[in-house]
């Protein structure tokens, strides 16, 4: 398939601020437990959901560049009974709303127990709203991934580790964010959410080698017989059917070489994966500030690569076609 910026961008950014919003929760809740010490609520809540809700507002931004009619693009909503789209786009205003009204209530201090769990955890406003958050933003993770994850016919995309990648690449690049966050705020919470973030894109590795491996050995479905409907053994193209390009030969098919691929992959192995645990190590080990804020930085860029090869690694079977020349 060919990979659209926009989407690259959309994705990413929305990834990394749902994945800030469940550290920031996170966060909260073990403070409230008594397992963290706990933190301002203007300055590291309040200012942490602004934070996120840039990322949000950037990625739905980015959205609109994809679109041939951004006019219409509240009419994307109306299919929501049969089209994961149409679920996403009512899915990310309604996690928008809620990290907005998590944010406001921690900035205007609306944080006064409505009762309180076994005698050790205050519930109140931030808390409810952090748990509707959270949920939300796993919805909005499942409605993004099943965009890709329901297409049958790209047998790439077509797996539940399509879905399990891109709820690991946002929490580690959300709890990636959180300690870079931590480190610029001052908070003492660096160790904590770099741990965690260290922990997720372990995963996130295991998910994604798991993928490509699988994609590796496919046996497509579809062949150069069933692209034309002729079922003779031996069938060789000799044009693409066109003398120049088209919407088809732009819109599905990438136009990179191998060389090329196996550059993107590499280096998103290691900015997504290798850098980015070694970075939080070493920001631990050396109480560095700037290393929490670098590891974000190389890793974002890397999660643009590997979705890039996301998008590049689907086979569309229309490219049995329109993409041989002999």
């Amino acid at each position: 398939m060919h990979p659209a910026f926009s989407v690259i961008f959309l994705t990413t950014l929305i990834g990394a601020g749902q994945g800030l919003f469940m550290a920031l929760v996170t966060g909260q809740v073990y403070s409230l437990a008594n397992l963290l010490e706990p933190q301002d609520s203007v300055t590291f809540y309040a200012a942490g959901s602004l934070l996120a809700l840039v990322l949000l507002v950037l990625g739905l931004l980015a959205s609109f560049f994809h679109l041939g009619h951004p006019e219409r693009a509240w009419r994307a909503a109306s299919k929501w009974r049969a089209s994961w789209l149409s679920r996403e786009v009512i899915a990310l205003p309604a996690f928008m709303g809620l990290v907005a009204l998590f944010g406001l209530a921690h900035y205007f201090g609306i944080t006064q127990p409505w009762l309180v769990i076994k005698g050790q955890l205050p519930v109140d406003a931030t808390l409810v709203l952090g748990t509707l958050g959270v949920l939300a933003a796993v919805i909005l993770f499942a409605c993004t991934a099943m965009i890709y994850a329901s297409l049958r016919f790209l047998q790439e995309w077509h797996s539940p580790l399509t879905v399990t990648n891109f709820i690991l690449f946002g929490l580690a690049s959300g709890f990636t964010l959180a300690a870079a966050f931590s480190a610029w705020s001052g908070v003492q919470l660096v160790g904590f959410y770099g741990t965690w973030a260290v922990i997720f894109t372990v995963f996130a590795a295991i998910t994604r080698g798991s993928s490509m491996y699988r994609n590796g050995r496919i046996k497509h479905k579809s062949t150069l017989r069933s692209a034309i409907g002729v079922r003779h053994t031996i069938i060789k193209q000799k044009s693409m059917g066109f003398m120049g390009g088209s919407f088809n030969t732009r819109e599905f098919f990438h136009g990179a070489g191998k060389a090329t691929l196996g550059f993107i992959k590499w280096f998103f192995l290691l900015t997504v994966f290798v850098v980015p645990v070694g970075l939080l190590a070493a920001s631990n080990a050396l109480e560095s500030t700037y290393l929490p804020i670098l590891a974000f930085a190389v890793q974002f860029v890397g999660l643009m690569a590997e979705r890039w090869y996301f998008f590049a690694e689907a086979k569309h079977p229309q490219n049995l076609y329109y993409q041989s020349v002999a």
